[in-house]
């Protein structure tokens, strides 16, 4: 493949202009950060600098660092917004895909959860109702789950595809989950890790920057956010949620990608498993039509909006239905063993996990040494079981990392065994906890009872987990709102 066909070169602007420095730019960063610090809006010129700055790593860390929480403290203009995230797409190569794929593809971008496992029953549905979907994933750090750890559990499952080997993928299955490359946004990698160290994660604008540039970058027709909110997301609750995805909609939208948020409630685990060999097997029984039903809602809401988008369905619930149909005829699990094995998966594991019994799919992920489930205390309905405390104990016994290129037990995890709104008797187990080394201990077990929360009233169905719909104002004008609750 040629350059032109699969990288461009970074553009020098924001549209082209003259808006990035020159050689003889005389902008000076203190200055910069200190305009920033005292709440001064940044001119386009001044915020090109410093991500080129960042990118050629002529700036010290500490003045990233001073940068970062200038922003944390005093913000940024929506046009500020703007500018730093065209900055930071084209602050490497872009992505180039042949004409005929134009307005097909799309992707999807989670803001991070529990359990979260939706990209990959959603990539390959995706792409067999004949979207392209080039999903540049990331993986786990905190609490919360990485797609790529998910995958990586799989034996042989390469991450790592360079612009070409994503082409050919592409040409020949319609979606990839890959990580980012070194030569994709280099900007985002500095500015990301620092931002983990110097408590600037929850910057509006940063996390605009950082997840729009890399989605500019791949040069996508349509992406969908699920923007989570609740006590084990980000944002704690569903106005702050809003805030970030008006945000992510709207210079979404000007960057020239169709962008829709769905709000998503993220106090419980998504599905029933947590963990990434276990999570894998969710999402398997996803591509079978079968599984948990807040997963499948996820999955077939913001596939349906996507198909929407692009024009391959005529209504968002029409594209759902499509979604479905998908997930239910196999199709969408026969897509998912083709991405497997392009992206170097055996073709027998590929056949193990996606034709095989639930022990031939445990012998390709492996258990772990150790299983033991935890019962109820007292009889009553569940009313919540919080996702924050497994994810915290599930992450000190080697799920999760503290730091990057940190190892990760891929066969640690955990299953429910109840669900909201269940009536559970005293002495029934509700959750089983897989584990190695480190061993479960007793103030593990102490928090994890205190995620379960039981009342005395009668069974319930559970609510829908989707709060809120934001669409782009030149399609609807408005805030469309779904199943608020």
């Amino acid at each position: 493949m040629s350059t032109s066909e699969g990288l461009s070169d970074p553009a020098p602007g924001p549209t082209g202009s003259s808006a990035a420095p020159t050689a003889g730019s005389r902008v000076s960063i203190p200055d910069v950060i200190r305009k920033k610090r005292d709440g001064e809006k940044l001119e386009e010129e001044e915020i090109w600098h410093f991500v080129q700055a960042v990118t050629r790593r002529t700036m010290q860390d500490g003045q990233i660092g001073a940068m970062l929480m200038a922003i944390r403290l005093r913000g940024m203009t929506p046009d500020e917004t703007l500018v730093l995230t065209r900055a930071i797409a084209t602050s490497g190569r872009v992505l180039e895909w042949p004409e005929e794929w134009r307005g097909l593809l799309v992707d999807k971008h989670s803001t991070g959860g529990v359990g979260d496992k939706v990209s990959l029953p959603l990539a390959p549905a995706l792409a067999a109702c004949g979207c392209k979907v080039p999903m540049v994933s990331g993986r786990g750090l905190g609490h919360t789950g990485g797609t790529l750890d998910k995958l990586e559990s799989v034996p042989g499952f390469l991450v790592s595809q360079s612009p070409e080997q994503m082409m050919q993928i592409l040409e020949k299955v319609g979606c990839c989950i890959v990580e980012q490359s070194e030569e994709l946004v280099p900007a985002d990698k500095v500015l990301y890790a620092l931002r983990d160290v110097t408590a600037t994660v929850d910057s509006l604008p940063l996390i605009t920057g950082s997840i729009l540039g890399k989605k500019a970058a791949e040069k996508i027709s349509a992406l969908v956010l699920d923007v989570k909110f609740g006590s084990a997301a980000l944002y704690p609750t569903l106005e702050s949620a809003q805030q970030l995805a008006q945000s992510l909609v709207s210079v979404g939208s000007q960057l020239g990608i169709c962008t829709a948020a769905v709000l998503t409630k993220m106090d419980g685990p998504l599905g029933c498993r947590v963990g990434n060999s276990l999570e894998v097997l969710e999402s398997l029984e996803c591509l079978e039509g079968r599984g948990p039903g807040d997963l499948r809602e996820l999955v077939t809401t913001l596939g349906g909006i996507l198909l929407w988008q692009c024009g391959r369905a005529s209504s968002m619930p029409h594209g759902a239905t499509h979604i479905a149909k998908v997930l239910d005829d196999g199709s969408a699990l026969s897509t998912f063993r083709a991405m497997l094995q392009a992206q170097g998966v055996e073709a027998e594991v590929a056949r193990a996990l996606c034709a095989g019994t639930q022990e031939e799919r445990f012998q390709v992920l492996r258990r772990a040494q150790s299983q033991e489930e935890l019962v109820a205390q007292h009889e009553g309905t569940v009313q919540q079981i919080f996702a924050l405390p497994i994810a915290q104990v599930l992450h000190g016994l080697g799920a999760g990392r503290t730091q990057e290129g940190q190892w990760i037990n891929h066969r640690v995890g955990a299953e429910l065994l109840v669900s909201v709104g269940q009536r559970v008797r005293k002495g029934d187990p509700w959750i089983r906890i897989h584990y190695e080394n480190p061993e479960l201990s007793d103030a593990d077990r102490r928090n994890l009872q205190g995620a379960l929360i039981l009342e005395d009233s009668e069974p319930f169905a559970p609510g829908s987990k989707v709060a809120k719909t934001i669409l782009p104002q030149k399609v609807t004008g408005l805030v469309v709102e779904v199943g608020v609750r």
